[in-house]
């Protein structure tokens, strides 16, 4: 795990890059120049840590390389290639000189890498399938220049705003990708890769894996031989995730299915099994629960006692790391687990991706009997009349929440469903956000070519969340939580073959009768204490109301109730002073999700940008 830089045509300020990815690779900083290109690598050393080193040069490529390929020796090992190291640094220029582009077909792992080939004069750049490493990149056609995180591109650019990204952030609750904050920086979407001519700056970006095709596939495994194949792949994807790394393996313990599995087999790889979780006093705390599997497998359980008394002195340092506008409030207790861990390992693993490929979610339900994407008079015109009477819904884990939020989204059309059944923020208050929906364009353009496909509502939904929610939202939060702390967070849920493997399976396998994620389920009965086994989806969550009414309001009204207030130019003035005076009729989990969306725009705008500038 690492950070990486590079630029052609525009010198870097090495000791500023130095200080901007230090925390991503503190082991090792090396700068590779030639001609007008130049690559910069951080170095956390986790694998073949004597004989990784890089930038890595082989025949006529040279590479800078951020993440982990787990299957790398087979890889190795089914093309013959001779290796002078252990590094699977050294695979991926074997692989590339081989078989091109091609090869990332082979890699199961996390990455992003950037291979220059002087033979073509070309620099080659590639990212995993989810997303799990992030990559930014300037390119105005006059220098181009990419780095590992947004702040270090913004120390090294005079970069200037771009406000219809900001109302798509502001609209939707993040940034669908490629887009950013800045004019002519994008990310590197995952599952693509890109090529950039040394001579002419020119960029041309290609998708090489979409987890929509594996979708369109039909699967006639019977249950019981899904119910196999997924233990059977489970168990490769965390031997691997364990077994390749040079220092020790823990994992994260939510209280929740995805990372209790996660826990019991990574400790058959791993007989002294370190696992951490949060603990804090309310209805948030899954302390308890992720109790009961540490004792079950007997794990050196460590659990995190929160209680936020550093919150204000914290909160602006924890946005600050992301670059950008983060929605995610969650990424507060990740941030915190992340540094408690640190403190004991260098290599963590996570459940991150298991509720968008199984079927995790409440919201699931619904669509697992109904495509409410489908446009049907009758059901959108009764479900309109009934959330006209309906009482708001204050408590986010109620049964009536889970019934309001499903007539409201059942009222709706189009792109705007997706957006009321999932992190539904500024969903019915679009009236009070100048501009107009053309800053949708990108999301909109994904959601009909989705939406227009033969698949079901339930895989249109799945589908939808992992290209958004998931790539654009919940891996960003953990790979800053986690290595703002120098700690490498992997995702054996995210491994190639059962991301695409699971996907082609039936319906009922993900969500049966009212009942999310049912084939996990099933195989947790086989590891897990039964007290888990139906208890509701859990994670590193946060009571975000209290903290916006209690710990942390007067912090929020001094960044977002300012008159000159940057966020005041993305939403009606007069209705964010209602909204927090109350006067506005919604939910209160709803009021406090558009509040911390203003919030953390204002916190970015004040602490990345301005103070950059």
């Amino acid at each position: 795990m690492c950070g990486i830089a590079g630029s052609v045509n525009s010198p870097l300020n090495i000791p500023l890059l130095t200080k901007d990815l230090f925390h991503r690779g503190p082991d090792e900083q090396t700068t590779f120049e030639e001609g007008k290109l130049q690559l910069h690598h951080h170095r956390l050393s986790i694998l073949d840590i004597a004989g990784g080193r890089q930038p890595k040069h082989y025949a006529d490529l040279t590479i800078i390389f951020n993440g982990e390929i787990y299957n790398h020796r087979q890889v190795r090992s089914k093309y013959a290639f001779e290796c002078k190291t252990n590094s699977d640094t050294e695979t991926i220029l074997h692989a590339y000189r081989k078989l091109g582009p091609k090869c990332l077909e082979e890699f199961d792992g996390m990455f992003v890498f950037a291979i220059f080939d002087r033979t073509k004069n070309e620099l080659f750049i590639a990212r995993d399938r989810a997303g799990k490493k992030p990559l930014y990149y300037f390119s105005d056609g006059r220098s181009f220049v990419f780095a590992s995180e947004l702040n270090a591109l913004r120390n090294q650019l005079p970069l200037e705003i771009d406000e219809n990204n900001i109302q798509q952030y502001v609209r939707a609750a993040y940034f669908f990708r490629p887009a950013t904050p800045y004019k002519n920086v994008s990310e590197l979407p995952a599952g693509c890769y890109g090529v950039i001519s040394i001579n002419d700056l020119s960029v041309k970006i290609t998708r090489w894996w979409s987890i929509h095709s594996f979708y369109q596939q039909r699967c006639s495994d019977s249950f019981d031989t899904a119910f196999a194949t997924t233990d059977k792949l489970l168990h490769e994807a965390i031997r691997r995730r364990v077994e390749s790394s040079d220092l020790e393996v823990g994992s994260f313990l939510s209280g929740g299915i995805d990372s209790g599995l996660v826990t019991a087999i990574a400790k058959e790889y791993n007989p002294s099994l370190q696992t951490f979780t949060i603990s804090f006093e309310g209805e948030y705390d899954e302390a308890p629960l992720a109790k009961l599997v540490a004792n079950r497998y007997k794990t050196i359980h460590h659990e995190i006692k929160i209680s936020f008394n550093h919150l204000i002195s914290d909160i602006e340092k924890i946005l600050y790391n992301y670059g950008e506008p983060i929605f995610d409030s969650s990424v507060i207790p990740s941030y915190y687990v992340s540094e408690a861990a640190k403190k004991h390992l260098t290599v963590i693993l996570n459940g991150d991706g298991g509720d968008e490929l199984f079927g995790g979610y409440r919201r699931y339900v619904p669509f697992a009997k109904y495509d409410f994407f489908r446009k049907s008079f009758f059901i959108k015109n009764f479900a309109k009349l009934l959330h006209h009477v309906l009482p708001l819904s204050h408590d986010k884990k109620s049964k009536y929440n889970y019934a309001y939020r499903l007539v409201d989204f059942a009222q709706k059309n189009g792109i705007h469903t997706y957006f009321s059944s999932c992190l539904d923020v500024f969903e019915g208050y679009e009236k009070y956000l100048p501009g107009n929906e053309t800053v949708l364009a990108s999301v909109q353009d994904h959601f009909l070519e989705i939406n227009s496909s033969s698949l079901s509502g339930l895989q249109k939904i799945l589908n939808l969340d992992f290209d958004h929610i998931l790539a654009s939202n919940l891996l960003v939060k953990m790979d800053i939580a986690t290595m703002a702390h120098s700690l490498e967070g992997r995702s054996p849920m995210l491994a190639k073959e059962l991301l695409e493997y699971i996907p082609s399976l039936p319906d009922r396998y993900k969500v049966n009768g009212g009942q999310t994620k049912y084939l996990l389920r099933r195989l947790s009965e086989k590891y897990l204490p039964s007290e888990l086994i139906n208890q509701p989806k859990r994670g590193f969550e946060i009571p975000l109301k209290k903290w916006v009414d209690g710990e942390l309001k007067d912090m929020i009204a001094s960044y977002i109730l300012s008159p000159n207030a940057y966020c005041r130019n993305f939403v009606q003035p007069q209705f964010l002073e209602n909204l927090w005076q109350r006067k506005i009729k919604t939910g209160d989990e709803k009021r406090a999700k558009m509040i911390w969306t203003l919030f953390a725009l204002e916190v970015w705008y004040k602490q990345c940008y301005l103070k950059n500038a």
